[in-house]
């Protein structure tokens, strides 16, 4: 047997680590990532773009580090001299339609859903056809019994549920 240069050991051990990889996230993608068979799998998007915030901080009122009684909550200057009103250097900023968020991730869940609120079971069924885009949440004024069907048939449609435990009581308690 002739000589194999170390260049190439390590060249077809870095093969085989590589087809060793693609084996396991096919078998992986197949049997589903050795979940037992009571845990349903994660529902995800079908796209998931990078959401970027221009801003992230809060706009802050102006003179509400100062005084007690003016609250943090943005409320537009008027004052006739007004610094941040007239936008001089090193005042604070105002908001304005440039900090707008893309249109594209606009009211996007950072998992990559938006939320649609629903009430009863047939408003669920709106989501059957947009289930990889959109998530329902359960309104707050609906019952713990009706929660509860919503939530089973939502499993039924694949449709992710935002708060699934809410109002739900262990069966301890009960």
């Amino acid at each position: 047997m002739r000589p194999v240069h170390p260049c190439w050991r390590v060249m077809n051990f870095r093969f085989v680590r590589s087809s060793l990889r693609h084996f396991l996230l096919f078998f992986r993608t197949v049997f589903g990532r050795g979940r037992p068979n009571g845990i349903m799998v994660q529902l995800r998007p079908l796209t998931k773009p990078k959401i970027l915030k221009k801003r992230t901080k809060k706009f802050i009122r102006h003179q509400s580090d100062r005084y007690v009684k003016i609250k943090k909550n943005w409320r537009k200057p008027r004052g006739i001299d007004n610094r941040v009103r007239r936008r001089f250097k090193g005042q604070m900023l105002m908001p304005n339609i440039g900090y707008g968020s893309n249109k594209k991730t606009k009211h996007m869940l950072p998992s990559g859903f938006r939320k649609f609120l629903v009430h009863n079971v047939k408003e669920l069924e709106v989501l059957m056809m947009s289930n990889k885009s959109h998530c329902a949440e359960i309104a707050h004024n609906v019952s713990s019994k009706n929660r509860k069907i919503i939530v089973e048939r939502a499993a039924q449609l694949a449709i992710k549920v935002t708060n699934p435990n809410a109002r739900l009581r262990s069966e301890e308690n009960e």
